[in-house]
């Protein structure tokens, strides 16, 4: 009993990191049809602002859940308006900028904090589950994500902002016409996809050794579960999540972790083969 709750718990846990990482990306892609290389380096920055800021004194939860959201959804705001407002419709060319800008923030992340590894410590402690010990961050994590997913939904799905992102996305020009800013839409959805990356970034710090090239690692996972997940961003990633982080941890845990990511990645590959528009477009088809 003991080894099917920690086992499931190591599930749970890798499902809810990888719907962490990949739904600000989601959103960017699903919504806005924008590839956005530099969503790892988003991780990276909100992972050093909540290193930075606990470094300083501010208190843990804060710095992950507030702090690291709100300066990475404010560099995202800035980087949509210099930069990915001028390339709407040019995938080639967002992908380039983008590109860019992972390498500029890698550059500037790497002169102010140097190549080497850092990290936070995590205020919760172990947790007894029958005679095993198991980290209690990781039913943080867990609540993180529920929690995350259900107001991420609540705001495309009841809220009027959540409306008018959902018409723009589909006829920008008939939003226009109806009186709505498809500019200032835009720039606020860019800037909420940045800030649940950098959600995902700080809470990822005190289990992450975290370094300026980390961003890497968080893109290639984040970009499966969105190409898996298919069209729709909510369903799509829960449901891309669910299988990558359940294949993943199993095969972690009866071989290695290098081995458990080899077998999400051959997961996502027959999946895209099977399912080219991936798992919303075949099933949950109009849902969010």
């Amino acid at each position: 009993m003991t080894f099917v709750l920690t086992a499931g718990l190591e599930v749970l846990a890798g499902i809810s990191s990888l719907v962490l990482i990949a739904l600000g990306l989601a959103i960017v892609f699903g919504m806005m049809r924008v590839i956005n290389l530099a969503h790892g380096e988003f991780l990276m920055l909100g992972a050093y602002t909540a290193i930075t800021a606990v470094n300083r004194g501010v208190n843990f939860y804060i710095a992950i859940l507030f702090i690291a959201p709100l300066a990475v959804g404010l560099i995202g705001l800035i980087v949509e308006r210099l930069v990915i407002r001028h390339l709407y419709g040019r995938i080639v060319d967002t992908m380039l900028a983008t590109w860019g800008l992972s390498l500029l923030f890698v550059g500037l992340t790497t002169t102010v904090f140097g190549n080497t590894t850092t990290g936070i410590s995590s205020p919760i402690g172990a947790v007894t589950i029958g005679n095993a010990n198991v980290s209690g961050y990781k039913f943080f994590i867990i609540g993180v994500a529920v929690v995350t997913i259900v107001l991420v939904t609540l705001l495309l799905r009841k809220t009027e902002f959540g409306l008018i992102a959902r018409a723009t996305m589909q006829n920008p020009t008939m939003a226009a016409a109806v009186g709505v800013d498809p500019k200032r839409t835009y720039a606020v959805t860019f800037a909420l996809g940045a800030a649940l990356a950098g959600l995902a970034g700080g809470v990822m710090a005190p289990i992450t050794g975290i370094v300026p090239g980390i961003g890497t690692t968080f893109v290639a996972k984040a970009f499966i579960t969105v190409i898996g997940g298919g069209a729709s961003v909510m369903v799509g990633t829960l449901t891309a999540s669910t299988i990558f982080g359940t294949v993943n941890q199993v095969a972690s845990f009866l071989t290695t972790p290098v081995l458990g990511e080899v077998a999400m990645l051959l997961t996502a590959v027959l999946l895209v083969r099977l399912m080219p528009q991936g798992i919303t477009g075949r099933f949950f088809r109009g849902s969010i």
